[in-house]
């Protein structure tokens, strides 16, 4: 349609998500799948967050911002999971403009705040091993409140700034997403128009950033390891590996599929969707999982809380 001032408008007002398979079996599956690992994720996440709340054994800078991760976590979880959970067993799988639009909203900003969290996480682990003198002194309450509006900031930032690419493009007929979910480049290919450079302005934002901090963290991970070796004895050397191991496996988990979809050059291939799977389920459980079943002093406070609370519905 066109308007009276001449500006093209969309027509297109819902797309067609073509999900991930037709097969029954393979449906069910998924459907038994994303939702046990959703439940878990939304749970153990929960349970993150109100342990380190009710804990003040745990009220320090690294499980300040642990607890955020894990908040994080729970949003990121709810964005896609329980729309693909409902339209597994749809024929006709659709999503309205404005819901695809706030897809791509909340996953480019919740995933700018998680990129954040976990820099700011391997910046307290070197502060710890490297400055342990320093320590309190560098990472305050203050500074890691500090870190937590600054994350959003440039989460809202980095995600209005995709939207802005996207927004005003033509839709014009094609409004079929080969993906369970909208993102950026199969959204961008449904345009009426020429998107080359458009879609290299996004992988420039989206992938060269996923990227280059990633090979930042994974540099700042290999001098603190490198620091710990020359200065530590060997047990403290194994704790710190121990620590640092769960944070590097979280770092993997997270940036591998965001660099896979947004740097590799052949997104059509099945294999992104079923990494989208992997982001949108899976992560959002393992983070909890990892840091958990890594660190003794978590371990120890969730067992004193759900002593706690069955205590508690024991005498009421």
């Amino acid at each position: 349609n066109e308007s009276m001032d001449g500006v093209n408008r969309s027509v297109v007002y819902e797309f067609v998500l073509m999900g991930l398979t037709n097969s029954w079996g393979l449906q069910l599956f998924l459907f038994l799948f994303s939702s046990i690992f959703y439940t878990a994720s939304m749970l153990g996440n929960f349970l993150i967050v109100l342990t380190v709340i009710s804990e003040p054994r745990l009220h320090s800078p690294m499980y300040f911002l642990l607890a955020n991760l894990s908040f994080i976590d729970m949003i990121d979880s709810c964005i896609v999971t329980p729309k693909m959970i409902c339209d597994l067993f749809k024929k006709h799988k659709s999503i309205s403009f404005g819901g695809c639009v706030s897809q791509i909203f909340f996953i480019h900003c919740i995933g700018g705040v998680e990129m954040v969290l976990l820099i700011a996480m391997a910046f307290d682990r070197y502060i710890a091993i490297c400055k342990p003198l320093h320590y309190l002194t560098i990472m305050n309450l203050r500074i890691c409140i500090g870190i937590l509006i600054s994350g959003w900031i440039i989460g809202l930032t980095h995600s209005l700034i995709q939207l802005g690419f996207v927004i005003q493009l033509p839709f014009c007929g094609p409004n079929k997403v080969d993906s369970f979910y909208c993102d950026l480049p199969r959204f961008i290919k449904l345009a009426c128009t020429d998107t080359y450079k458009l879609q290299f302005l996004v992988t420039a934002n989206s992938g060269f950033i996923s990227l280059g901090a990633f090979f930042i963290l994974i540099i700042s991970y290999v001098i603190i390891l490198a620091t710990v070796r020359q200065h530590s004895s060997s047990g403290g050397s194994s704790k710190a590996l121990s620590t640092l191991s769960a944070h590097i496996t979280v770092v993997i988990l997270f940036f591998g599929p965001c660099i896979f979809v947004y740097v590799w050059p052949f997104p059509t291939l099945p294999l992104d969707k079923f990494l989208a799977i992997f982001d949108s389920v899976i992560t959002p459980f393992l983070n909890p999982t990892i840091y958990t079943f890594r660190n003794k002093e978590m371990k120890v406070a969730m067992k004193r809380l759900w002593s706690q609370l069955l205590k508690s519905q024991t005498f009421s």
